[in-house]
């Protein structure tokens, strides 16, 4: 199972579930020093640094890009694609629609996950997801146009009203012709929302194209209350040949965090 681990360099989001914060090349060497294959980037957009001096980094360190988070578009703009001002939501797009463009020169697949918003009194449920349908279809096909897939991440209750199990999530792709996007099954989010999380793993398993593997308290597994094995099992059993990748907070510090996530994949996948 190939194994990826968050490097973060958007200042807003230094309280957030990211394993790394350093400056690119330490991150880049942490992450290999650590044996993870590739790293998955959190940018504060696609101008902050040039994909040749990524690529550079990555192979120098012999590293993948597994994948390039949106959601500082959220954190340091406060955009979103439900918003209901259109100019707003056309930032909104547009911020994306470039991170599609900067991951695919690094080979790598976009993350949509909080710039998703929510409905509230200014946008009710129904618009609010013809709105995400409508900037999901633009984002399919850039993607599908360099040859990739786009990542749609449902969250929990907390974070967004929108969608917050696999099973909708998958409806709405299939339903919305949507071929080219595939879902990331975030455990932290699953461990809030779905009864068994094996279960709608293997029940939504055509549909997901990225894991985020961290426990219910959102540190690196081991450290609350999820049970990997059934997981494990439903991911081998569907054929998951994706990332497990650790987005977990940097405790109890960020080494241990790291080598905490690599040995649960590895017990659970030897």
């Amino acid at each position: 199972m190939r194994t990826a681990v968050t490097l973060c360099r958007v200042p807003e989001a230094a309280a957030g579930p990211f394993v790394f914060h350093d400056h690119l090349e330490t991150g880049f060497a942490k992450a290999a020093g650590h044996g993870f294959d590739a790293v998955e980037l959190f940018l504060t957009g696609p101008d902050q640094v040039g994909t040749a001096e990524i690529l550079d980094l990555a192979r120098h360190h012999h590293l993948g890009i597994a994948a390039v988070g949106t959601g500082a578009g959220m954190v340091r703009h406060g955009l979103s694609l439900t918003d209901p001002d259109p100019g707003r939501r056309a930032a909104a797009s547009d911020f994306i629609l470039g991170m599609i463009d900067f991951a695919a020169a690094l080979g790598a697949p976009t993350i949509l996950g909080s710039m998703q918003g929510r409905h509230s009194g200014g946008t009710d449920r129904a618009r609010a997801l013809d709105h995400l349908a409508e900037a999901l279809k633009r984002f399919d096909a850039a993607a599908a146009g360099h040859g990739q897939r786009f990542i749609y991440e449902p969250l929990n209750r907390y974070e967004t009203n929108l969608f917050n199990q696999l099973a909708p999530a998958a409806a709405f792709l299939e339903g919305n012709d949507l071929h080219h996007t595939r879902l990331l099954a975030d455990l932290f989010h699953l461990a809030i929302e779905e009864k068994d999380i094996a279960a709608a793993l293997r029940a939504s398993a055509r549909w997901i194209g990225h894991v985020h593997w961290a426990d219910s308290n959102r540190h690196a597994i081991g450290f609350g209350h999820t049970d990997p094995a059934p997981i494990a099992a439903a991911l081998r059993e569907t054929s998951y040949a994706g990332y497990l990748s650790a987005e977990v907070l940097p405790l109890p510090d960020s080494d241990a965090a790291a080598a905490t996530t690599l040995s649960s994949i590895r017990l659970h996948f030897p």
